[in-house]
């Protein structure tokens, strides 16, 4: 879109007159033009030292680039590298992260170099390799029973809020990424699932998606807990230990409470 390269082609002839800036890379959509009007810019600022340690430094950095409406640090994503930013005129999103050149060795994506003081940065992004973070099975199966009881204990109680807050969690953290996974893709959570997964799994993941009301709950769960198993057949080999017990003894308490709450409703 116009306006985001508009906004990144005055950022660079910003940063090439500041000594203490070696680079910037952009990354997400833009890696894969795929960048849109409801798209956010994925700024990674190289410096020579370490700013990320202060939020003033980031602030001032940030503020010379446009007209910040407000910004603050990434720690509820688990990234305090990352400053979240609001600008005006145009209205655009823009994440920043600050680092520095050896940071750049260790990155999830590769990403496009949009400025480069004297080459390194483009010969970090050449010598090395990025990695993106592995889904953990045996993490996932390790836990996933235990969170359908405490859903469960949530909808007999009535509390229906926190059941729906743990379906949602379910999507995001294991339904999502797995079957972004069967669909060729990285897991990303619920990131862009309509455009990258089939129809027919988009159709099964609705089913999770619960009204306020515990038939809805109840339903819903069951469906999660069903998509689950098969997903499981799908991807996990041979070496991922199925808690089989947990499982047994956590769906049997699902249900016995799905028949009592079906009844006494």
């Amino acid at each position: 879109m116009t306006i985001h390269k508009d906004f990144v082609k005055n950022i660079i002839e910003i940063v090439k007159t500041d000594p203490t800036i070696a680079g910037l890379v952009v990354g997400g959509s833009w890696i894969e033009n795929n960048i849109d009007e409801f798209s956010d810019l994925d700024l990674v600022l190289i410096t020579d030292r370490l700013v990320s340690d202060d939020f003033n430094k980031m602030y001032g950095y940030a503020k010379r680039f446009g007209n910040l409406l407000n910004a603050f640090t990434g720690e509820h994503v688990g990234e305090k590298r990352l400053l979240i930013c609001m600008y005006d005129n145009p209205l655009i999103h823009v994440d920043i992260k600050f680092i520095v050149k050896e940071d750049l060795k260790h990155r999830v994506e590769d990403p496009i170099v949009l400025w480069d003081r004297d080459g390194s940065i483009m010969k970090i992004i050449e010598t090395t390799t990025s990695e993106w973070s592995a889904i953990n099975f045996q993490w996932i199966e390790d836990r996933f029973w235990t969170w359908i009881h405490y859903t469960a204990t949530k909808l007999g109680r009535g509390e229906l809020f926190e059941a729906l807050d743990c379906l949602s969690f379910l999507r995001i953290h294991v339904l999502s990424p797995l079957l972004q996974i069967t669909c060729g893709q990285k897991p990303r959570g619920l990131r862009k699932i309509e455009q990258t997964c089939r129809k027919e799994d988009l159709l099964k993941l609705q089913e999770t998606i619960s009204t306020y009301s515990v038939e809805s709950i109840a339903l819903s769960l069951g469906k999660a807990i069903e998509m689950y198993q098969e997903l499981r057949r799908e991807l996990f080999k041979d070496n991922i230990v199925l808690r089989k017990d947990t499982e047994k003894r956590c769906v049997d308490y699902f249900y016995e409470i799905k028949e009592r709450i079906l009844t006494d409703s």
